[in-house]
């Protein structure tokens, strides 16, 4: 997927997150995982300069899913954990170390149970309770690590993520992608929808 301009951005800052994760200009993230890893799915965030802006570490030993997306410093800024036995690989994510409902920021759950090659979530905000229409959509292949972040069901894009190929990144058995954040969005929360993305992934991989 060819990289896209910025149109329609949302004209206030778009914090899910906090304020002070929207930037007015694009910001180009590149988001690498260790294809092995002894605590299942370590990923760096790193900016246009090389320098690290978060990390995110998980759990393998656990029969619930979680991850920690931190910052540069290694302090929380949420955690992402997946909802038992749900059958649309539904995650909810809380506000810094915290698992209580008081903190949920928002959920992400597949738009269908069944998903072939394409890739489509469901973005609720905490507030949406009634979840009878989204707050943000992504849709595209995962597979290709090609997506698109849509503003609800509307054609406002808020994001996109494509695949990095690197000589050194290959031999080294790590998966890299390119994420570009448009204009006032929330940057971390995009971000934290890339790591469920390669979670659900990773799942429906293992189940097929």
């Amino acid at each position: 997927m060819a990289a896209v301009e910025p149109s329609g951005a949302p004209p206030a800052p778009l914090a899910v997150v906090d304020p002070q994760f929207c930037a007015p200009h694009v910001v180009a993230l590149t988001v690498t995982k260790k294809a092995i890893s002894l605590t299942d799915g370590d990923f760096t965030v790193t900016d246009a300069n090389g320098a690290v802006v978060l990390r995110v570490k998980g759990t393998l030993f656990s029969v619930r899913h979680r991850r920690v997306l931190l910052d540069a410093a290694g302090l929380p800024i949420l955690s992402m954990q997946e909802k038992v036995f749900s059958m649309h690989n539904r995650w909810e994510v809380f506000r810094g170390d915290s698992s209580n409902a008081s903190d949920l920021l928002f959920s992400v759950k597949k738009s269908s149970i069944i998903q072939l090659m394409k890739t489509e979530m469901d973005v609720f905000l905490a507030g949406n309770t009634a979840e009878q229409v989204c707050d943000f959509k992504i849709k595209g292949s995962y597979f290709d690590r090609s997506c698109v972040f849509y503003l609800g069901n509307s054609n406002t894009m808020i994001a996109q993520m494509n695949r990095k190929f690197t000589v050194s990144n290959v031999l080294l058995g790590k998966d890299t992608f390119g994420v570009t954040v448009f204009p006032q969005v929330d940057y971390v929360f995009i971000a934290a929808l890339v790591v469920i993305l390669d979670d659900v992934h990773r799942d429906k991989s293992r189940h097929d």
